[in-house]
């Protein structure tokens, strides 16, 4: 299978668990670590959705991706567009949120992160779990 397949197939997962996840944290949990855990998800998904499509592209770049994609959300929230868009749509308020909160700028950063960590680790590693050869300590 190849590098980029393998890719996209671990996003593909990884983005329907990250759904799981936001869920479970909704139906779970509740107050600030509930709205934030969620905040940072979001994110998370936006990351993963980005390296399904661009399977190359460096774990810090998917994050600058992710990240600025969640922010201009947020600060698209000081209008009054996604809060009417949230009245009529429960998928645009799903996406779009309906009030901002600069709090969650600091959620976003931290799924930002999370998730570039992550993939950071997974990309260094061969299929087998072994470090690549190329990563390997010299003699």
């Amino acid at each position: 299978m190849s590098s980029v397949l393998r890719t996209r197939l671990l996003a593909a997962l990884t983005a329907c668990l990250t759904v799981a996840a936001g869920l479970t944290v909704r139906a779970v949990t509740g107050g600030w670590f509930g709205k934030y855990a969620g905040d940072a998800l979001y994110t998370v998904l936006v990351y993963t959705l980005i390296v399904l499509l661009l399977p190359r592209l460096s774990p810090a770049r998917a994050a600058l991706g992710a990240l600025a994609f969640s922010w201009a959300v947020e600060f698209a929230q000081l209008t009054p567009v996604p809060a009417a868009l949230s009245e009529v749509s429960v998928a645009a308020r799903l996406v779009l949120g309906s009030t901002f909160g600069a709090a969650d700028l600091v959620a976003y950063a931290a799924g930002a992160a999370l998730a570039a960590g992550a993939h950071a680790l997974l990309r260094h590693r061969s299929p087998a779990g072994r470090v690549v050869a190329a990563e390997r300590p010299g003699p």
